[in-house]
């Protein structure tokens, strides 16, 4: 999910059974344009899904350990008053200022220094780029990726298809399985 869309779910767009998988359907997203900025003088704008018709709603599946964390989530803090999962303390949209803020202090408790130099995760929105990279790693079809993500498949492998250094041991180990087959394969025969 954009940030945007993290912001403004809503209890209602969401399918969260005991067990099992999950399902949202995103519906838009809400942004912070100013006051000077929209029509109604209000701060926050909200926006149908990226490059989508005002109604259209995306499906995304989510997994069984985030089915449990919305469900604990609502358990924990319940909803704001419109059906919104996350809030401030006044029940108003959370500011990109204040999660921003409490990334980075997540990232300097959570990263080792070299982890930390690296840049890695640098922005909440990095998170985006990280799950749709692991999707493609784990090796799901690049076009479910793309659909669950709300991108072209071109749009998918110049911005989000990022290194993962998982992936290149993967690669690594395919690759002297390989030779090592093929040498046997070359001494067998001679």
């Amino acid at each position: 999910m954009r940030p945007a869309e993290v912001i403004h779910l809503q209890k209602s767009q969401c399918r969260l059974p005991e067990s099992g998988w999950g399902l949202l359907h995103l519906k838009g997203g809400v942004v912070t344009a100013g006051k000077e900025w929209t029509n109604d003088g209000a701060v926050h704008e909200i926006h149908s899904l990226k490059r989508r018709a005002v109604k259209a709603t995306r499906p995304v599946p989510i997994p069984p350990v985030l089915v449990r964390m919305l469900r604990e989530h609502i358990r924990c803090f319940g909803v704001a008053p419109d059906g919104r999962l996350f809030r401030n303390a006044a029940g108003n949209y959370i500011d990109a200022s204040a999660y921003g803020l409490t990334w980075r202090r997540a990232r300097e408790a959570a990263f080792t220094l070299d982890e930390h130099a690296l840049e890695l995760a640098k922005r909440p929105y990095d998170l985006r780029h990280a799950g749709i990279s692991f999707w493609l790693a784990s090796g799901v079809d690049p076009a479910e990726c793309a659909r669950r993500a709300g991108q072209g498949i071109q749009v998918l492998f110049r911005h989000y298809a990022k290194f993962l250094a998982e992936a290149r041991n993967h690669a690594n180990s395919l690759i002297e399985e390989s030779m090592r087959r093929w040498e046997e394969a070359k001494d067998s025969s001679a």
